[in-house]
């Protein structure tokens, strides 16, 4: 059974930092594809970014130039760099993983942006 856990989620003022990340358990094979996702209370989930097994990464342009993605296949791990944080960014904050064509979702780790 995959499961995806996001930790590193939590208050941060505006122009601060976070760091996520998301840990891949339960399968033997590297996730094809990791990324990120966000929903903020009334809106619909929307992309981050997403990175491929080969490094190959993808970005929303709202996060450009200030969020990374990154991943270690060999902790299972993706990670989201968050620099420069904005209001606007605060949302539940989600992974997901595509391991041998099923898509998994972590629980989701919020992130509040605010002074």
């Amino acid at each position: 059974q995959v499961q995806l856990v996001e930790s590193g989620g939590g208050l941060v003022q505006p122009g601060g930092s976070l760091r996520l990340s998301c840990l891949a358990s339960g399968s033997i094979f590297a996730p094809d594809v990791m990324g990120w996702y966000r929903q903020a209370p009334g809106k619909q989930r929307e992309l981050v970014a997403t990175i491929i097994n080969g490094g190959n990464t993808n970005y929303a342009d709202y996060v450009k130039g200030r969020f990374t993605i990154s991943r270690d296949n060999a902790k299972r791990t993706v990670y989201l760099q968050m620099n420069d944080v904005k209001p606007e960014d605060t949302a539940v904050y989600y992974c997901n993983s595509v391991i041998l064509g099923r898509l998994y979702w972590g629980q989701g780790t919020q992130v509040t942006v605010s002074s």
